[in-house]
């Protein structure tokens, strides 16, 4: 046999050996059953992993069964959740290697009695291409209308808003975006997780490492242009931080970085969101939320927040208003 004709079937082997998810678990395999599980949100901005916020999130979960679904990576969160952290009575992982997956009964089955949710970083693009419109979908949304916590770390947190950043044509930036706001990798939707405390916000990540402003502006003038719709804001979290949010809708940070969440509220339509030309839109408030703030998400208000600017988009970039409009 020639070796590149044996090169290939070995590669068709292992491709073929692959399952359609990996299943890993640490604690107890019995299902917990906590007496009360409170249904808040823990949405983490990745680049680190913050343990305040965890403690947190198991509490939410009633100190019982964490399910931790992911498309990369490894079983790291059964170490660091039942070891370092501790307090939860199970943690499960499911890493989905395609979309089967997302029908496999015993997956569901899992899902189904978890008392806790989170989604693991990574690429978010598949998560909506193997779980959108899925019973994976029905059932993280059956998982949140049951009154359990549901959180997510980057790609994770990225897919929890009403509005998302899809991400399916590579990573856009500030810069590539801001100059034209139909550019190919600016790809947004709508219609996945449907967290009511999350209707009209669209979720960002790696916020300020990444200098994520400017393209926040153009998903949210892409959306105001595209959907009109009645309620809209975007969220940034930075790395190392989490924004936790409590079933009233009252948020605080955690932050092992000295980070933020960002909320970024637009006061008028955008001027100008055309293909080819850059965005104009004026006057959108970006309030600072610390740890010592307090987010309001049902009313999108923000009492002791970190400071409060108002910025503007055009030419191709970002403006801080000199005065407040």
């Amino acid at each position: 046999m020639r070796p590149l004709t044996l090169l290939i079937l070995l590669c068709l082997h292992v491709e073929a050996q692959t399952p359609p998810h990996e299943y890993f678990i640490k604690g107890n395999a019995a299902d917990a059953k906590p007496a009360k599980t409170s249904g808040g949100l823990f949405l983490a901005g990745g680049g680190g992993h913050v343990m305040a916020g965890w403690k947190w999130f198991i509490e939410c979960a009633g100190g019982g069964d964490i399910v931790v679904l992911s498309a990369s990576g490894t079983d790291f969160y059964q170490g660091f959740v039942m070891d370092t952290i501790g307090g939860a009575d199970s943690v499960e992982t499911i890493k989905f290697n395609d979309g089967s997956a997302a029908r496999d009964p015993r997956v569901l089955e899992i899902i189904a009695k978890a008392d806790g949710i989170f989604l693991s970083g990574g690429k978010q693009t598949r998560y909506l291409e193997w779980w959108k419109s899925t019973p994976v979908a029905d059932a993280l949304n059956a998982h949140i209308r049951a009154g359990k916590p549901i959180g997510g770390s980057s790609a994770g947190l990225a897919v929890l808003g009403e509005h998302y950043y899809a991400s399916m044509n590579g990573s856009v930036t500030s810069k590539t975006a801001l100059p034209d706001p139909f550019y190919r990798m600016v790809d947004l939707g709508t219609g996945f997780i449907r967290a009511p405390l999350l209707d009209g916000v669209l979720m960002d990540t790696h916020f300020s490492q990444r200098e994520r402003l400017g393209r926040l502006l153009v998903f949210l003038a892409r959306i105001t242009n595209d959907l009109k719709p009645q309620r809209l804001a975007g969220i940034g979290v930075d790395e190392g931080t989490a924004l936790c949010v409590e079933p009233d809708g009252t948020g605080r940070v955690f932050t092992e970085k000295n980070g933020c969440a960002w909320l970024a509220q637009p006061t008028q339509p955008p001027k100008t969101v055309e293909a080819g030309k850059p965005l104009v839109f004026e006057h959108v408030k970006v309030t600072a939320i610390g740890p010592e703030s307090e987010l309001h998400l049902p009313k999108l208000e923000v009492t002791r927040p970190v400071s409060t600017r108002y910025v503007s988009a055009s030419g191709g970039q970002l403006h801080y208003d000199p005065t407040p409009p």
